[in-house]
């Protein structure tokens, strides 16, 4: 049996999995530093109290448990050993026959590393489930201070970086600020929430035709965002970003400025782009390594293309239905197919019924865009469960303008972290 060792389970991952399953020339692991695969163009949702955590993550042996010979390993990949076909984790090591790797992203703070702290990223449930804490917390902080100059700050949000991410965040705090939490506080108005976003570019949604990134920037404006092109961020600190001679005073700042690719291509020594990611053959293989794979977020593959293909779910999607394709090929003595995306479009949402999507020459936005977009993120959702809880809760969003549950969850997991009082749990607590 061939020995078939997969590094990430994304969408790349799980999708080769699924093509080499059940093959009895074939045993698969797959090894992720989590034991789920998250479903992340719907990650934003989690961080601002729209969707759970649970709405949008399986566990992997869940989704792989019919495969008989897949094996799901949860863990650390520390480095690879090309010339000994070996895997080095926190484990322990792992030969392999094929080695597909598909290690996806991380947020690329240009050097400035420090700001993370400051201005967190969204590419996990750990930073959506942050991003709702600093978001709530400036509300609930809001609705105590009597300092007008505080309340302003604190009422103020900044997303650096006009890319989907950056829209589908500022439309959703800029809804829910003038839709739903407008009910529920006495002292403030969170209407008056000010919301900037910040692009370096000349425009916002750069991948997007101006005609639709135009729309969009209306849509936002009618929410209340502040769209700030042509403005690079020199400093993000605890009290605001700093671009240039210009100072936005803010209580939260969010990252989704740009990604990364994981570092273990550079450890392995192997070609890289400015972002880490490993450059590829057609067919998706290492130059000079025809047994290695790379797909996803990782990969740089730029043939017979303007750019490279963009770290999107449908090119991770059909990246691994190829590599898995590719090493059944193998097997059966057939050559290769190299790879080529048939492009499926691609869309952003800003609100309600406010969306845009580019597919070829089709271009169009408004509700329609929005009820496209609603349908085909459900379609793609892991499971049937997830796609009915899903559908449920953005059904009763519609109608009755509402977030999930806004809870506030601290970072301090102890009971009584400083030994001081500690808050009513509606029991009595003994001392022993």
């Amino acid at each position: 049996m061939k020995h078939v060792v997969i590094v990430g389970g994304g969408f790349t991952g799980i999708k080769a999995a699924s093509e080499l399953g059940n093959r009895k020339d074939i045993r698969v692991t797959l090894i992720d530093r989590k034991n789920y695969h998250l479903f992340q163009p719907l990650l934003y949702q989690v961080a601002m109290s729209a969707l759970g955590p649970s709405d949008i993550a399986e566990p992997l042996r869940n989704m792989l448990a019919n495969y008989r010979n897949v094996t799901v390993f949860k863990g650390n990949v520390e480095n690879i050993s090309l010339d000994e076909k070996v895997v080095h984790t926190d484990f322990g090591n792992i030969s392999y026959d094929y080695l597909i790797l598909a290690c996806g992203v991380k947020h690329h703070y240009f050097g400035n590393e420090v700001w993370e702290e400051h201005a967190p990223g969204l590419k996990t449930i750990a930073q959506a489930t942050e991003i709702r804490r600093r978001v709530m917390e400036a509300y609930e902080a809001a609705e105590r201070t009597a300092d007008p100059v505080e309340r302003k700050k604190l009422l103020t949000f900044v997303i650096v970086g006009g890319g989907p991410t950056g829209v589908e965040l500022a439309g959703s705090i800029g809804e829910m600020s003038r839709f739903t939490l407008s009910r529920f506080y006495k002292h403030i108005d969170p209407k008056l929430t000010r919301i900037f976003i910040v692009e370096a570019a000349p425009r916002i949604l750069g991948t997007f035709s101006p005609q639709l990134a135009s729309k969009a920037t209306r849509a936002l404006e009618q929410l209340g965002v502040q769209v700030w092109t042509s403005s690079m961020v020199t400093n993000v600190d605890p009290n605001g970003v700093q671009i240039g001679n210009e100072r936005i005073e803010a209580s939260t700042v969010l990252w989704a400025a740009g990604v990364r690719a994981i570092g273990l291509g550079r450890k392995m020594g192997v070609e890289t782009d400015r972002s880490g990611r490993i450059l590829v053959e057609e067919d998706l293989s290492l130059p000079g390594r025809p047994e290695v794979f790379v797909g996803g977020d990782q990969a740089h593959f730029s043939h017979h293309l303007e750019e490279p293909l963009p770290g999107m779910a449908p090119v991770a999607l059909q990246q691994g239905r190829s590599i898995g394709r590719n090493i059944v090929s193998d097997l059966r003595g057939k050559p290769r197919k190299v790879f080529r995306y048939k492009d499926k479009g691609q869309m952003a949402t800003i609100g309600r019924n406010k969306a845009i999507v580019e597919v070829g020459n089709l271009k169009f936005d408004g509700a329609l865009a929005w009820l496209t977009w609603l349908v085909v993120h459900i379609y793609y959702l892991t499971t049937f469960r997830h796609r009915v809880f899903v559908l449920m809760q953005w059904g009763w969003s519609y109608f009755m303008f509402g977030h999930g549950a806004r809870l506030i969850v601290n970072k301090e997991w102890r009971f009584y972290p400083d030994k001081q009082a500690c808050a009513s749990t509606g029991a009595q607590e003994s001392g022993g």
